[in-house]
């Protein structure tokens, strides 16, 4: 038998040796198939070395992190970054450089959505809100801008003032100071020589300053829980009655200054020519008529513009000076309502001030503890707007301080006409710095200022970390910053002298 030795013939073979021979089988050829990409693999990996086998499986652990630390792990994308002028406040958290703020730079460039230079800071006490604001204000000096302190009623700037060199004006009672609101300013020099057309406009500016301030000094009065209102009736007789007393009803070329008293006064003993002017039957009539108005203002001469307000301006003030501040600390024990109608006054006379200004001569002009005046009621409200509306005309750079967001919501009933306007005046301000706040008023943030929950979050928690943290809304563009201060302008800006030395 052939074969391999050991083994035996199979069929296949065993017929060949007789002469036959089966057909070949018909083997079924694969189909080509595509290399495979990929291969699965259990979660252990291949047991094999250095196939990263693990015996156990890992648990899944989770981390909560800050936006300042999670781009290590992540690439977030910030907001655009802003052009390096102005004021080096700080360092961006998001992008690790630094952030300036120039609020009229920004107006002047079509790439940052600001249409204005103004500024609302808020913040809770002692998170480094006026600290900040006397950071921006120094490292703006060096850029030609003076400040205008207009009511500094805790006395916070008087360090900076005298490290300049400049002496704080003080007012209060018993004080030789006195400011008289209803100055022409800058607007009177000059007018014998204006012409028709000159003459009209200045004047609407003017006696439109002095209706408004007027308006908001007797809206701030009170028949009860009710405010004294202002009716048109009225207006027409502090209009005809402030052109009497000046000499434009008469077209004198050079008009003469006034002040409230004198117009009170007028009111008591009214004139035929005011009688007949505000359409009135006889003196009688125009008595009983304007029985509020003349009351409102006589309490305020005999109130709290007694000896404050209520003679012709006898201060000098350098406007060369790199600051000047007009101290208001002094009306303190006379109440918070006594202090916003001493702010009223003070603005509008430094909106007078201001209606005319040289070339170059810019201001970084701050109103301090804006909500007393604020809560006069909606005529005081009107006035802070129309302080507002200024920046547009002169360039100077509005800039309001606050303390919480309910400080707009709190001149007024809910709903009510002062709460409208004050929300309003949040459009006039395209740049908000918002400090550190207790997570109680997140909502208000978020209600007021249309505020998203991740500046809430930073506001209500990172802010509260540090203090000089803040975040700042340029336009519609959110910025999360770090304040830093030099040591020698931690001397000039430190606010808590007081706790300091009781410590």
């Amino acid at each position: 038998m052939s074969g391999r030795p050991g083994r035996g013939r199979d069929v296949a073979q065993l017929l060949h040796d007789f002469g036959h021979d089966l057909p070949e089988p018909v083997v079924a050829t694969p189909e080509a198939r595509e290399p495979r990409m990929f291969h699965g693999a259990s979660w252990r990996g291949e047991r094999r070395q250095g196939s990263g086998w693990v015996g156990a499986k890992a648990p899944v652990t989770q981390y909560q992190m800050a936006s300042d630390q999670a781009p290590a792990l992540w690439p977030f994308i910030a907001a655009p970054g802003l052009p390096p002028t102005g004021a080096q406040m700080g360092l961006d958290e998001l992008s690790g450089g630094s952030f300036y703020v120039d609020p009229n730079g920004w107006v002047m460039n079509d790439a940052i959505p600001v249409t204005n230079s103004n500024v609302i800071c808020s913040g809770k006490p002692g998170r480094g809100k006026s600290g900040g604001t006397k950071t921006f204000c120094l490292r703006m000096m060096d850029f030609g801008y003076r400040t205008l302190i207009l009511g500094d009623v805790k006395d916070e700037y008087e360090k900076m003032c005298r490290a300049f060199g400049v002496e704080p004006i003080v007012i209060g009672p018993g004080l030789p100071g006195r400011i008289n609101p209803l100055a022409f300013g800058p607007l009177a020099d000059g007018w014998e020589n204006l012409g028709a057309q000159e003459v009209q406009e200045r004047s609407a500016v003017v006696f439109g300053r002095w209706l408004t301030l007027i308006r908001g000094l007797v809206g701030s009065q009170h028949i009860g829980q009710q405010r004294v209102p202002f009716t048109p009736s009225d207006e027409t007789v502090v209009n005809m009655a402030l052109d009497l007393l000046t000499g434009r009803a008469h077209g004198q070329s050079r008009l003469q200054e006034t002040t409230i008293p004198r117009l009170w006064e007028l009111l008591r003993t009214p004139t035929p020519d005011l009688i007949s002017g505000c359409r009135y039957r006889d003196e009688r009539d125009f008595l009983d008529q304007t029985r509020l108005l003349r009351d409102a203002l006589g309490r305020l001469v005999n109130g709290v513009l007694a000896g404050l307000f209520d003679d012709y301006t006898n201060i000098e003030i350098d406007w060369r000076a790199p600051i000047q501040s007009l101290s208001l600390a002094r009306l303190a024990p006379l109440g918070e309502e006594a202090e916003g109608t001493a702010l009223t006054c003070m603005n509008s006379w430094g909106r007078g001030i201001r209606e005319i200004t040289d070339p170059g001569d810019l201001r970084v002009v701050v109103r301090d503890e804006v909500w007393k005046q604020m809560r006069l009621g909606p005529e005081a409200v009107k006035s802070f707007d129309a302080d507002l509306r200024l920046s547009r005309t002169v360039g100077d750079i509005q800039w309001a301080n606050l303390h919480k967001p309910s400080d707009m919501t709190g001149v007024g009933d809910g709903g009510s006409q002062a709460v409208a306007i004050a929300k309003d005046l949040l459009h006039l301000a395209d740049t908000k710095i918002f400090y550190g706040q207790d997570p109680a008023v997140a909502e208000e943030l978020h209600e007021l200022f249309g505020l998203g929950p991740r500046a809430v979050n930073l506001i209500t928690g990172w802010a509260l970390q540090a203090r000089g943290r803040a975040v700042y809304m340029v336009g519609d563009r959110l910025y999360q910053v770090q304040g830093i201060l030099h040591p020698l302008e931690r001397d000039v800006v430190f606010t808590n002298d007081a706790l300091t030395s009781a410590a």
